[in-house]
């Protein structure tokens, strides 16, 4: 089902479908593919709306800073200063954080509208991605798939095809409050990330190509504990790269007994604590769980690699699991 959310300022239509199974209900934007609300039920059988968004298409667009349940792409996290190597050129992007690139430039994939596509028991995403868009090279024709399984879970499958050398590293940026959102914090959440170890960032949050053991540190969250705050880091999943999901990650909120398990094929998670929301939210009010490949790879050659070719698939799959106890 879908209804009119608003009209960009070209004159484009931006609409929002629903979705809803087991228990579960999802609204997903045209604009950028944003998830704005996700429904799911507490211990007492309640639903509450347990991501963050805006009520309307204007917030969006004069808040675009959080992402805020949005489709990320071409490349999901920083690359430093906004450029790298491929096959003996160097590529210079949008440094829409100067001096480096951040989430695919200045109008990634979170700023495009999508063409939507009702699939069973889900929608599918479509654009063209053009050659040279925000600076990365190769036509990339980007598919992504949103599906609630028949436990409720939501899957989201991305796939790209390219008819030139590039990158591409996506996810989605949602920030969930088990809670509620609107209930305040979420620092009290209880997080369990099997990653025994991380990678450490320069001021600038670029990684400094080391692989860290999160052992006796702050970043150890093998076992369940409060998450807290001060977090916008990459964890090195212990699984690594997978042909399909595997669950890497639990959060869980005591207040409402709500849990969500985090399922994928990428080989990083980067945690962001949200610790500087802007208004109408409050510093720490969802935490963002992103699947990804590691920041800055295009530049870190040791790291897992993020370069697709032509007559290549590019595949990626995370899965959002929703119980209570």
């Amino acid at each position: 089902m879908s209804e009119h959310f608003g009209t960009l300022s070209d004159g484009t239509e931006v609409h929002r479908w629903t979705l809803e199974r087991a228990g579960v209900r999802v609204r997903v934007l045209s604009y950028g593919g944003i998830v704005q609300s996700l429904e799911a039920p507490d211990r007492e059988g309640h639903r509450a709306d347990v991501v963050l968004g805006f009520a309307g298409l204007d917030d969006y667009l004069t808040h675009p800073g959080p992402y805020l349940g949005a489709l990320i792409g071409r490349y999901a996290n920083r690359i430093a200063g906004g450029r790298f190597p491929l096959d003996g050129l160097t590529y210079a992007l949008e440094p829409n954080t100067p001096p480096n690139s951040l989430h695919g430039g200045a109008r990634g994939f979170d700023k495009r509208v999508w063409d939507v596509t009702p699939v069973e028991h889900g929608l599918r995403l479509d654009r063209v991605s053009p050659h040279g868009e925000e600076g990365f090279p190769g036509r990339l024709e980007v598919s992504v798939t949103y599906t609630l399984d028949a436990g409720g879970a939501l899957r989201i499958t991305y796939e790209a095809v390219t008819d030139a050398p590039t990158v591409v590293n996506l996810t989605n940026h949602s920030y969930f409050n088990l809670a509620g959102a609107g209930s305040g914090g979420a620092g009290g959440h209880e997080l369990r990330l099997a990653a025994s170890r991380f990678t450490p960032v320069d001021a600038d949050l670029i990684p400094t190509g080391a692989l860290d053991e999160v052992e006796g540190t702050r970043f150890d969250f093998r076992q369940a504990r409060k998450v807290g705050s001060g977090y916008d880091h990459n964890f090195v999943l212990d699984k690594g790269v997978t042909a399909s999901a595997q669950e890497v990650a639990e959060l869980y909120d005591p207040s409402s007994g709500r849990a969500l398990t985090v399922a994928t094929t990428e080989p990083g998670l980067q945690l962001y604590t949200a610790d500087h929301l802007p208004e109408p939210f409050a510093p720490g009010d969802g935490i963002a769980l992103e699947t990804q490949h590691f920041p800055d790879s295009p530049n870190r050659p040791d790291f897992p690699g993020t370069v697709l070719r032509p007559g290549e698939v590019f595949r990626s799959e995370t899965v959002y699991g929703f119980s209570a106890r």
